[in-house]
């Protein structure tokens, strides 16, 4: 059984999930790429060099190491010592700011994902309801009898249900999985941001 018979069985419902089982695997494949680059960096390795380079360089230096390193945390990291001559409260509203930002960035298309998973499955069933309906029709227009003609309708009309639950699984294992992630993330940037806080206070005693 290839794609363009199920295809054929399923009729519009299928294609629909068709669409959505390509979305899905698009976006999946992109979080996981995007998560992987941006959690290569550890926090605690990034913040001994900021603590190194504000002893030795200031924070001239510590800005430049920031803009050549890519990871969430860097960024409130930035965000921070870019306002070191504002007060400290400005400093924190600053870092604040930046997590919503980067929460908002990490969290992009996770809501598709969870959406995908939600109605895929719904999808596949009243693909196989419709399907059902039309076979029940179908024997009776045609006159047939038998049970052996009403099982090979039903079973026609349950691949949508098997296409749902298979691309809903993946789905709502990846969005897990990007939850995961973006909490990991965000306790960094937290972390972050108290250190740097801490790193300020100290440089302007």
């Amino acid at each position: 059984m290839n794609i363009w018979h199920l295809i054929k069985i399923g009729g519009i419902t299928m294609v629909v999930l068709l669409i959505l089982s390509i979305v899905s695997v698009a976006i999946i494949l992109e979080r996981y790429v995007f998560y992987y680059f941006k959690a290569k960096l550890k926090r605690k390795d990034f913040m001994l060099k900021i603590r190194q380079a504000l002893k030795s360089g200031g924070i001239s230096s510590a800005l430049n190491i920031c803009k050549t390193a890519d990871a969430p945390f860097v960024q409130v990291v930035y965000a921070g010592l870019s306002f070191f001559d504002c007060s400290e409260k400005e400093i924190s509203n600053n870092m604040e700011r930046q997590v919503i930002i980067e929460t908002v960035i990490l969290e992009r298309f996770t809501s598709i994902i969870g959406t995908i998973a939600s109605v895929s499955v719904y999808i596949g069933l009243l693909g196989t309801i419709t399907g059902i309906l039309k076979a029940f029709h179908d024997v009776s227009v045609s006159g047939s009898s038998g049970m052996s003609v009403i099982i090979g309708g039903i079973s026609e009309a349950l691949s949508t249900t098997a296409a749902g639950l298979t691309i809903a699984i993946p789905a709502v294992a990846a969005y897990n999985y990007s939850m995961k992630k973006i909490e990991d993330f965000i306790k960094d940037m937290e972390l972050a941001a108290s250190e740097t806080m801490d790193l300020v206070s100290a440089l302007k005693k």
